[in-house]
């Protein structure tokens, strides 16, 4: 790093920053990422295929992995529909066209020429091979009048020579424009050497100072400057794969052609010879290369050879990207895609993009949002919970807000001792607001204005923190039997449950909540189950079984204020029998709804305050859960799945701002 005090003697200059991350790149928001992922998980995705299922969407300001995929696969028909392989045979014949009319030029206006010798000439001329290939072979023992003639003719055998050095050494056909007889001497110094290195290594016999030595003399011919033999044999056998994948790729004409005019490459076969080992010894130093694949090109656009195989690299390139971003192998990850081979295919575009996914991939593990469990699996950790479930009471909050009562609903909770700490505000806390904090944490984020007003945010309150005097015992009980998935409640129900954990477990630590999930039978759950649950096809809700779970947590603690909550969709169908054995029928057996009330009667004694949530417009489930709040004076909430999470969020904080539930008389209990 330069020091402090250097003084800049000239005018800066600022390029793309490439060494690593970008330092000034803003920090990410994973508020979007985690309601994203979240929402999967809820839907009964894994967190693993969450994860996936978001880099590959990507966000609302970014482009994600199937975008980029996208770029490649329109990259990839570009090239394999604007191009086609007979350049270098177009090439060829357009010198020798031009050579053979320089010559016939040359014939009509040597008036001094033997008219039989014209005649001859011209009649070898007029009966030229179609073929490319042996024109320029029977051209080779023709005896040119014209000079220009003799130059575009000897241009083909060049190019011919410097195309077949092009598919094998990249930058080859252009290095060697304008090569003498002494620079075509070095470069068949190094094929032979180069052969030699490669025929020591597939012995097992080389060294590295046998590469080194190798290295220093030709080291020119290889701008990627491997460090060992395994580097060049990589660079080497993927650009002699590319070049086997071309040549695979043309019509048995094309390739008979071009053998044929190999062998005239600089005017002799010896540099096939060459090449024709090193590619030999290639396939075998390096058989895990692509040699036998084959593209369908019919554009316009004639490659040469070496072009050619450059193309045929990057198609190579492009499907191993396309590989990078399915990220469908064993074991994949954001970090194993190659940004060097992105930006060369679709531009520093893609890079930045490419990157924030990276970055966004390590920061939610980092985070501790997302961790790998002892499976091997990534799940959620309930710091992610916690700000999924912010994220939904913030919604709950912008609902609630707009309804007749929403403002009450809000102040709902009791307050108690200051406990002399702060913190920021948030749904659901009625504590007095600390407004030295809250204009400091204004004037921190705005700074001072010119007419010394300050404007405040909600971000900006921070609130006094109490120690609770209420406590409240809560069993949310939710259904979890097929039909809220088949309905569509299913990830509403979840919304609804994270809504509620994270309200009490972040401003009312004092109030003690326990999730029962009830289908064919009712089990505790902890939040991380309760949303990760998957969907059973599995007939059966057993309210009966969810409230003994429930009475048992009422009974755990006698000095609480118990608070019941049921979210269903269905009447009672099962119940435990006194064995532990799961009962079933439909339609509902009496003994199951008989069973069912006695249990409610419990929650009753023990001084359950009741909220049924039915979701759905059975006449049945509405006339059951009518009954069975009339029975127990609790309350019945008809919502439908968008409001769930209000209607619960709002019964319970009513519950402990009132103190009391409304309900109808004992006198008017449906079930006797």
């Amino acid at each position: 790093m330069a020091r402090a005090n250097r003084r800049l003697t000239g005018p800066a200059r600022y390029t793309a920053y490439v060494d690593g991350p970008d330092p000034l790149a803003p920090p990410l928001d994973l508020t979007e990422a985690l309601a994203a992922i979240g929402e999967d998980v809820m839907a009964g995705s894994s967190a693993e295929a969450a994860l996936r299922e978001y880099l590959r969407r990507g966000g609302a300001d970014r482009p994600g992995l199937d975008e980029l995929a996208r770029r490649v696969a329109e990259r990839r028909r570009e090239l394999t529909s604007r191009n086609n392989l007979d350049g270098t045979l177009r090439e060829v014949k357009e010198l020798l066209d031009r050579a053979v009319l320089a010559e016939r030029k040359q014939l009509a206006r040597d008036v001094e020429m033997d008219e039989g010798d014209r005649a001859l000439a011209q009649m070898q001329l007029d009966n030229l091979p179609a073929s490319p290939a042996a024109a320029v072979s029977e051209l080779n023992e023709y005896a040119w009048r014209s000079g220009e003639a003799r130059q575009e003719f000897e241009k083909i055998k060049d190019l011919l020579g410097r195309e077949m050095l092009d598919q094998r050494f990249a930058g080859m056909k252009q290095a060697l424009s304008e090569a003498t007889d002494e620079d075509r001497a070095a470069l068949r110094q190094m094929l032979g050497d180069l052969n030699e290195l490669l025929d020591a290594h597939r012995r097992g016999e080389d060294t590295q100072q046998q590469f080194d030595d190798f290295m220093s003399q030709h080291g020119d011919y290889f701008p990627e400057q491997p460090q060992t033999i395994d580097e060049l044999l990589d660079s080497l056998a993927q650009r002699a794969a590319a070049a086997q994948r071309m040549r695979n790729s043309m019509t048995a004409d094309q390739r008979r052609e071009l053998d044929a005019l190999a062998q005239q490459a600089f005017g002799s076969p010896d540099l096939m010879d060459a090449l024709a080992q090193m590619d030999d010894n290639l396939r075998s130093l390096r058989p895990g290369e692509d040699w036998a694949g084959a593209e369908r090109m019919n554009g316009q656009n004639g490659l040469g050879l070496g072009d050619g195989t450059g193309v045929f690299q990057d198609l190579a390139d492009l499907d191993e990207l396309a590989e990078q971003l399915a990220q469908s192998y064993q074991g994949s990850q954001l970090d194993d895609l190659d940004l060097d081979q992105l930006a060369r295919q679709l531009g520093p575009d893609a890079v930045v993009d490419a990157r924030t996914l990276q970055r966004l991939e390590r920061e939610l593990k980092r985070s501790g949002a997302i961790r790998r469990g002892d499976d091997g699996r990534l799940a959620l950790t309930p710091k992610a919970m916690r700000q999924l479930g912010k994220e939904i009471l913030r919604a709950v909050a912008e609902t609630m807000s707009g309804r007749t009562g929403g403002h009450e609903v809000r102040r709902a909770g009791a307050a108690g001792e200051l406990s002399g700490a702060t913190r920021e505000w948030e749904f659901g806390d009625t504590e007095p607001w600390d407004v030295t904090r809250t204009l400091t944490n204004a004037l921190v984020r705005t700074g001072r204005q010119g007419n010394g007003s300050v404007r405040v945010e909600i971000g900006d309150v921070e609130v006094q923190e109490t120690e609770a005097r209420t406590q409240a015992c809560v069993a949310l009980l939710v259904d979890t039997s097929f039909s809220m998935a088949m309905e569509g409640r299913w990830v509403p129900m979840k919304r609804t449950t994270l809504a509620l954990h994270t309200l009490i477990t972040s401003r009312f630590r004092g109030d003690d909540l326990q999730l029962i999930g009830f289908g064919r039978s009712a089990s505790v759950m902890p939040i991380e189950e309760l949303v990760g649950l998957d969907a059973k096809w599995e007939k059966g809700t057993n309210l009966h079984h969810a409230l003994l779970l429930a009475n048992r947590h009422f009974r755990k603690h006698p000095n609480a204020q118990p608070v019941l909550l049921i979210v269903t969709d269905g009447e009672p169908t099962s119940h435990l029998e006194a064995d532990g054995e799961v009962f079933f029928d439909y339609p509902p057996a009496p003994a199951t709804i008989a069973i069912s009330v006695r249990e409610l009667d419990a929650s009753m004694r023990l001084g359950a305050r009741t909220t049924f949530f039915r979701l759905g417009d059975d006449p049945g489930l509405a006339r059951f859960v009518d009954g069975m709040a009339r029975r127990v004076g609790g309350t019945v909430v008809a919502t439908d799945t968008d409001d769930l999470s209000a209607a619960v969020i709002g019964s319970y904080l009513d519950s402990r701002r009132n103190g009391a539930f409304g309900g109808w008389g004992r006198d008017e209990d449906p079930f006797g």
